[in-house]
């Protein structure tokens, strides 16, 4: 197993991980991982309508700044939520992003 090229915990920015956690799809894709706790690349993007060359952008964007943790094991890419390095980064930043958007996501 390998690990893919990521930020230290402690270069991790707020404006990045903000950023990052701003588009929609990456959103999903997070509150996926934090409901998974760690899934291969191709079975999240297998169940989103995106094409794969977009996954792979949205996956790096999320990996850059911080958000997520990418190992490989052969040829799978196994993701996961960097959440203990965010919550001691930003406490509680990233409990409300995903209470908020599950908030969105629930039929009122």
């Amino acid at each position: 197993m390998r690990e893919v090229s990521q930020p230290a915990a402690g270069s991790i920015r707020m404006v990045d991980v903000l950023r990052a956690l701003a588009d929609p799809v990456r959103l999903e894709v997070v509150l996926r991982l934090a409901a998974t706790g760690e899934e291969s690349c191709n079975a999240i993007g297998g169940d989103l309508d995106v094409h794969q060359t977009t996954m792979s952008h949205h996956y790096r964007v999320l990996r850059e700044a911080g958000v997520t943790w990418t190992t490989v094991q052969g040829r799978t890419r196994l993701v996961r939520l960097r959440r203990d390095d965010l919550e001691e980064r930003f406490p509680g930043l990233l409990d409300s992003v995903l209470n908020g958007a599950a908030a969105d996501v629930t039929p009122r």
